[in-house]
């Protein structure tokens, strides 16, 4: 899933700091590398999640489950490890997110039963959230500010073409290659490994300078930062961290994000649209198969990753899109097409049938990247730069939330009923909150309150 603020980099990346360290293209299609790999990781169960229920014995609600631990992972990484690069530098961070994915490939490689899966998933999460900021921010570090939008589009590819491409690789390896529950996590580790030996290619970017000087500043904010009994604002506005400063020691790395008050109606509705289309994903990508087999009755490996590859490459187009859109239209549109995106896919639940699926599956992604963008555009024009990074960990972690509990609610519910009845309650259950936040919208455009006044 996508995990990362692809057209925003973190907080280290748009903090001021020295001009951008000269790189080659054999550094950035490295870093570039390392992310795809990361997030192909993440989506390789998609196609598998049938052959895993049938070998294991699991239950729908426990394949739903198995998915949503993943989302999990994604938000404690970020709230707890998300400025981990501004501190450590880019290079091990990057590694390490890397060694992570290779562990989980690893465990799914060997596993025999439903717990080895699970933490599995969850180390996968952790390697998601822990490359993202990092391969972002390194990307943009290594960018001459006229090149800014295009490190940008680059760490979208890498992201977005990781999650779709994984799916998909996964898928056609199960369905001709034989093994499915082995080759392609051996086709994993290979790439991993590939992918640790171009980071000796990247150099060290991030303004912290790398693990040396991470241990002077811890060093630093231990004598120079008041007790955690103090208020987070008079924390921050100790010496060195007080706004303005530039010499100044870096946030405490595992302190909570806080979104700024002035910001915050704006990023809950782009939120709450974003989320819904999150949830949806999150359902397309572990029931999809299960729908394909008991609804449709095919049985193929291969389709089943084309479902969730074209969802998130319409995501990545999505948030491409919201950068032509007008700003007021960005978010109804994106609720728009969750509206319509619902409505296909409970079509395809009720008759039976496979392109209202695949369409589907295309509008959610292009509606959901869209309401991502606009996310970030209210974090970037509403927080400092160097507090962007935490405003954008809240953000996803509340995106990851919504992906990941109704999932487990759409278990449930099958459990309680059948995957048809649950799809089509899902799917009315997203159609309702985008007209809410539509009719929210168009409310607060006929009414202008001072607030609105304030972020104009």
């Amino acid at each position: 899933m996508p995990s990362a603020p692809p057209d925003s980099p973190p907080a280290a990346a748009t903090a001021p700091s020295a001009p951008p360290t000269p790189a080659t293209p054999l550094a950035r299609a490295a870093i570039a590398l390392a992310f795809w790999v990361t997030m192909a990781g993440t989506t390789v169960p998609t196609p598998l999640y049938p052959i895993y229920q049938q070998a294991f014995g699991l239950s729908p609600l426990m394949v739903t489950v198995t998915f949503a631990v993943y989302a999990a992972g994604v938000v404690v990484g970020l709230l707890t490890l998300g400025r981990l690069s501004d501190r450590i530098g880019r290079r091990p961070v990057l590694a390490g997110a890397l060694l992570l994915a290779a562990s989980a490939a690893g465990l799914f490689e060997a596993a025999s039963a439903l717990p080895w899966l699970l933490v599995a998933r969850v180390v996968s999460g952790l390697a998601a959230a822990l490359v993202t900021g990092a391969a972002t921010a390194a990307l943009l570090d290594l960018a001459p500010p006229e090149r800014r939008l295009r490190a940008q589009t680059l760490a979208l590819a890498a992201n977005m073409g990781g999650l779709a491409g994984g799916t998909l690789l996964s898928g056609i390896l199960a369905e001709w290659a034989g093994s499915p529950l082995r080759l392609p996590w051996t086709v994993m580790l290979a790439l991993t490994a590939v992918a640790l030996l171009g980071l000796f290619a990247v150099p060290e970017s991030a303004p912290g300078g790398g693990p040396r000087k991470a241990l002077r500043e811890a060093h630093h904010t231990a004598v120079h930062t008041p007790p955690r009994t103090a208020s987070r604002k008079a924390r921050r506005e100790t010496p060195g961290n007080a706004p303005g400063s530039t010499g100044a020691a870096l946030p405490p790395p595992f302190e909570p994000p806080l979104v700024p008050t002035a910001i915050r109606p704006a990023l809950l509705r782009a939120a709450l649209t974003a989320g819904s289309g999150f949830a949806a994903l999150g359902v397309l990508t572990s029931v999809s198969g299960l729908f394909l087999a008991t609804v449709l009755g095919i049985h193929h490996h291969a389709l089943t990753g084309l479902v969730a590859c074209l969802a998130f490459v319409a995501t990545g187009a999505g948030q491409v899109l919201a950068r032509v859109l007008p700003g007021p239209r960005a978010l109804p549109a994106a609720c728009a097409g969750l509206v319509v995106a619902a409505a296909l896919v409970a079509t395809a639940l009720l008759t039976g049938t496979l392109p209202p699926l695949l369409l589907g599956a295309v509008l959610n992604g292009l509606a959901t990247g869209t309401a991502v963008a606009t996310g970030l555009a209210t974090i970037n024009g509403g927080v400092e730069p160097r507090r962007r990074g935490e405003a954008i960990s809240a953000y996803f972690a509340v995106l990851y939330t919504m992906l990941s509990v109704p999932v487990v609610g759409v278990g449930l519910l099958i459990r309680a009923t059948d995957l048809r009845t649950a799809g089509v309650v899902f799917s009315a259950l997203v159609a309702v909150l985008a007209v809410g936040v539509a009719a929210g919208l168009t409310g607060r455009r006929a009414r202008p309150t001072p607030l609105a006044a304030e972020e104009a």
